[in-house]
């Protein structure tokens, strides 16, 4: 469940509360969680103002979000740490008003033919994982990102692939995406992520790479990553989230 949406059952427990006295009565047939899906469920519920109040600070739909999209490698140091203290921990706060899409590929090269069509910097291990992470970042959907951060985050990325993916996907087995990493989909998908990679202006010299909304620039990147929570607060063009008062947190950078 997203933040937003904890943050709006806290704040309407509280008023209901505050409204009831000690011991509230339900006053609809709706747990607090849906109490603002819709208009008549906020009237039958009683909390029509307090949900107004809610809707007027939350980001607003209309305003489209930062698109961030990071180009790196499965067993990249660099890269592994941007993502665990920095892409991700922002993404969890932010995700109302930005957008995370992963290429893992980085550094790696695209051969004409032969059994194994790709090198990667970091030798056969790290051409596996990119191919394990894209299999699973097109099966898994909206969890997909939670099962990379996790194995991004584990001391032995490839061995930590299956119980990440177990920990955060129940509708996707490990032998479904075994049977996309050694079938043509594993193939077909890295070589989208090699012809993505290829095609970026200017052309990549380093992983982490990041785009923001489809562009790079020096500026951007001395600043993502030192403080990204704060550079997506600063590129969203929309009414500020609360998160985004907090002050930033400069972190050190890296690269492979």
């Amino acid at each position: 469940m997203k933040l937003s949406v904890l943050f709006v059952v806290f704040l309407l427990l509280c008023v209901h509360r505050r409204s009831s006295g000690s011991h509230p009565k339900p006053s609809c047939r709706y747990p607090p969680s849906q109490w603002c899906r819709s208009l008549e469920i906020a009237i039958e519920c009683r909390v029509q103002k307090q949900c107004m109040e809610l809707n007027a600070i939350r980001a607003n739909q209309s305003v489209p979000p930062v698109s961030v999209t990071l180009y790196y490698e499965s067993l990249c140091p660099a890269c592994r740490a941007f993502i665990s203290q920095q892409l991700f921990p922002t993404w969890t706060m932010l995700q109302d008003i930005m957008t995370v899409t992963l290429v893992p590929y980085g550094n790696a090269k695209e051969l004409p033919s032969g059994n194994s069509p790709f090198t990667c910097q970091h030798g056969e291990p790290e051409c596996r994982g990119n191919l394990i992470e894209a299999c699973i970042i097109h099966l898994t959907g909206h969890s997909a990102f939670q099962i990379i951060n996790c194995m991004e985050s584990a001391v032995d990325v490839l061995n930590a692939a299956q119980p990440c993916l177990q920990l955060y996907t129940r509708s996707v087995s490990w032998s479904t995406v075994e049977s996309c990493v050694k079938g043509d989909l594993g193939y077909q998908l890295m070589h989208a992520n090699a012809a993505m990679t290829r095609a970026l202006n200017p052309a990549h010299t380093h992983v982490p790479w990041v785009t923001f909304n489809g562009e790079y620039t020096d500026e951007n990147e001395d600043k993502a990553m030192s403080s990204l929570f704060h550079l997506v607060c600063q590129l969203y063009k929309g009414v500020k989230p609360p998160a985004c008062t907090g002050a930033a947190v400069r972190l050190n950078r890296g690269f492979c």
